[in-house]
């Protein structure tokens, strides 16, 4: 059986569902970037992190 915390948690998720996408997403980056990801991989991510940032600032 579900306790009350997973159930409000659930609850919170489909109330906000762009919301906990958007943490879904940000928390998998994350853990890529600190675990996983190799130094050709954080190059890339270097250069598509500047490409965002440009495009966002206009």
């Amino acid at each position: 059986m579900a306790t009350k915390r997973t159930e409000a948690n659930q609850k919170w998720q489909n109330k906000n569902k762009e919301r906990s996408k958007y943490l879904r997403y940000r928390s998998s980056a994350r853990v890529f970037i600190k675990e996983l990801s190799s130094y050709d991989d954080l190059e890339e991510l270097k250069r598509l992190i500047a490409e965002r940032e440009n495009t966002t600032k206009s």
